[in-house]
């Protein structure tokens, strides 16, 4: 029988008694088309939330979000608003990363990953705009700071050490073209930054002048600087873009990876990256507001939760990103992310924070202080020596890393109580 009703089928003739037949011929009545678009949507949306929610291992964290909203609303201890938020941020910050990764496949390479990096110190940049507006200079000079050494001795010394690890019996090379280009910026913004704190050091009869100079040099600065970066992005995406194809064609073996990762579309990584940055920007408001209570409470000083705490948190997603790909042995990535994203912060987050304050009228410099413009200094320096020949192994690694835990050290045992008269502007 099954073979006579596909005859006559292959012939055009039609078996009203086939229940196959009746199956295929069958009208999709209207309701079961809306039927169908209503599960479809409801699918992907419950694919997109699974995603991007429960796509990190961190999404444990994220009762923290409501806890400290729940803890501000009913003015609960400070600290406590402080723990909570700051817990809060380290799965948004690595969500915003993976987002950012999303919308940069649809950008392009290049561009894709200017806005990578961009995006991924978009939870450093929200923290300093809050604290400018808190007029809380300290805390922002801390967390900008912070973030520049927590990227070159940590996220990238971390780096080193893994891939040293993983790859004993490898040898690790790199293009260390692209890791001068930004050691050169690096100690341009150095230069500008050590040129103001010089000031302090100068024996004079008008203390007042000095203050007025120490603001002029580091605006002046601050233009350079911003300048600098300007030429810094003509320099990779128009006139040499070619010392920066060297990481986009290692990556190409991935590209079966990159496009299983893009996979929520352009407009929803879009919605979701401006809800988190929402979210991001009440949680570092609430950090700004509690740190001192936090410190005061814990008995830990606002140097060592701002230059070290926070930018662990911060980096969460620069740090898993670039550990990874030095795992597979492709350095020039862990370099890009880690080095990339120090120069931003440096050259162009740094400047930016002070032609603001400059245009709301708030007296903020270069001048970092003599113990946290040294710590800069070495770990600019001894990033740039282990970069010098193009090559690694987990010694480098190491150094780094050890450096970064010396640094902390010395914030963490540098206990002052916060008083706002002795932060130097």
């Amino acid at each position: 029988m099954g073979s006579s009703v596909n005859y006559d089928l292959e012939n055009g003739e039609i078996v009203k008694s086939s229940p196959v037949v009746k199956s295929l011929l069958r009208t999709t009545s209207r309701a079961d088309v809306l039927s169908g678009v209503r599960f479809r949507i409801l699918r992907n949306l419950l694919a997109n939330v699974g995603k991007v929610i429960f796509g990190t291992k961190l999404f444990v964290l994220y009762p923290a979000i409501p806890m400290a909203f729940v803890a501000h609303y009913y003015s609960f201890g400070r600290p406590w608003i402080f723990a909570m938020s700051l817990l809060g941020l380290t799965p948004l910050a690595e969500r915003l990363s993976f987002l950012t990764e999303q919308i940069a496949y649809f950008t392009g390479p290049t561009v894709g990953g200017l806005v990578n990096a961009t995006c991924g110190n978009a939870t450093e940049l929200i923290i300093a705009m809050f604290a400018l507006r808190q007029r809380k200079i300290h805390v922002l000079k801390y967390s900008l700071l912070g973030s520049i050494i927590s990227n070159l001795l940590l996220v990238l010394g971390s780096s080193l050490l893994c891939g040293g690890i993983a790859n004993l019996n490898k040898e690790q090379n790199f293009d260390h073209k692209q890791a001068d280009a930004n050691s050169l910026l690096l100690l341009l913004g150095l230069l500008c930054q050590i040129l103001p704190l010089l000031f302090n050091f100068r024996t004079t009869d008008a203390p007042n002048l000095d203050v007025d100079s120490v603001l002029q040099l580091s605006r002046a600065s601050s233009i350079v600087m911003l300048i600098a970066y300007v030429a810094y992005l003509i320099f990779q995406l128009k006139t040499h873009t070619q010392l920066f194809e060297a990481q986009e064609d290692e990556d190409d073996d991935d590209e079966d990876l990159d496009k299983e990762t893009a996979s929520i579309g352009f407009w929803s990584a879009f919605i979701w990256l401006c809800a988190m940055t929402i979210t991001i920007s009440i949680l570092s408001e609430y950090i700004v507001g509690t740190i001192e209570a936090a410190s005061e409470r814990w008995g830990i000083s606002v140097s060592f939760i701002s230059i070290i705490l926070l930018p662990i948190v911060g980096n969460a997603a620069e740090h898993a990103g670039s550990i990874i790909f030095a795992f597979k042995n492709k350095l020039d990535i862990s370099l890009g992310v880690a080095m990339g994203s120090a120069t931003q912060i440096s050259m162009f987050v740094v400047p930016l924070c002070v032609v603001i304050a400059w245009i709301m009228g708030i007296p903020m410099s270069l001048d970092f202080g003599i113990l946290e413009t040294g710590c800069l200094a070495f770990s600019i320096l001894l990033t740039a020596l282990a970069l010098q020949d193009g090559t690694s192994h987990y010694l480098k690694g190491v150094t780094l890393t050890l450096a970064y835990i010396v640094i902390g050290a010395c914030f963490f045992v540098q206990y002052v109580p916060f008083d706002e008269s002795n932060v130097n502007n």
